[in-house]
């Protein structure tokens, strides 16, 4: 093997790229051959080309083009190269950011829906003895009672207009719920101005989180979007008539919703909690 001579399948198998490759790259101006016989018209490279061919691959390996690369070649600029490096790191960082935000979204909606097929849905209600949660809690203009379904709309289009303007990520939305405070639920007023979304600890902002403490909740799950206010009466029943009381804020989470295909209210599973402890 001559290698300063090497024909286009030597110098392809020798850094275990195709033929078909180094044609593209001498097609893009990017690796001409080194010498070409004037009689036989054959091409041949050169061992010392194999530089310029492993560069090749490293900038297309983190992200650069055929023709940024090419351009890169023409200005000769180490400092081009570094700029383009950083700004794809930065870049890569972003989109892993993005990917493990997207991976924390698919894994929390397929966890609800597997909560979703274990919990009771027959409008039962039963005890359940709930782990500490974070909240991130907006205060809307809109009291979910008062409201119809576009109500609760509005409310959720502030909680994500809240996020956005606070340059907070949304992919917790798939997990919110309203609230009505201690003072309301005692009286059995049924306000709820505030919506929530769950959020894990590692939520890039602490100071605007709100911390519910494990406890003993009375629960009911449902699918009726209009009767909540039924199913909460009769959670408000059950503690009174079981000698418990209230000692914490009333929850509607949202467990898992389902297509919509019509312009009709959120198809979803939801469950009431109410934080107790008996009075005995």
């Amino acid at each position: 093997m001559d290698i300063q001579k090497l024909t286009i399948g030597q110098m392809a198998e020798l850094n275990q790229v195709t033929r078909q490759t180094l044609r593209h790259y001498e097609a893009e101006g990017l690796l001409i051959p080194y010498h070409t016989d004037p009689e036989s018209g054959y091409r041949y490279y050169h061992i010392n080309q194999s530089a310029k061919l492993d560069m090749i691959q490293y900038l297309k390996f983190c992200g650069m083009s055929l023709q940024q690369i090419k351009a890169k070649f023409a200005s000769a600029s180490v400092e081009e190269i570094q700029s383009f490096l950083v700004a794809q790191l930065d870049y890569i960082d972003e989109s892993m950011h993005r990917l493990s935000q997207s991976r924390h979204t698919i894994a929390r909606t397929i966890e609800n829906y597997k909560r979703y097929k274990l919990l009771p849905q027959n409008q039962t209600i039963f005890h359940e003895i709930i782990p500490e949660r974070k909240l991130y809690v907006h205060t809307s203009s809109v009291n979910y009672f008062d409201a119809n379904d576009s109500g609760y709309e509005m409310m959720l289009r502030e909680l994500k207009c809240s996020l956005v303007n606070k340059k907070l990520p949304t992919n917790y939305f798939c997990n919110i719920g309203t609230i009505i405070r201690k003072p309301h639920v005692e009286k059995r007023e049924l306000y709820a101005n505030e919506v929530f979304m769950f959020v894990d600890e590692d939520y890039e902002v602490h100071h605007s989180l709100e911390t519910i403490p494990e406890g003993m909740y009375v629960c009911i799950c449902a699918e009726d979007f209009y009767k909540e206010e039924e199913f909460a009466q009769r959670l408000f029943d059950y503690i009174d008539n079981n000698n418990y009381m209230i000692v914490g804020d009333y929850i509607c989470e949202v467990i898992a919703e389902f297509p919509m295909y019509e312009q009709t209210p959120r198809s979803m599973l939801y469950k009431i909690q109410i934080p107790i402890q008996s009075k005995a």
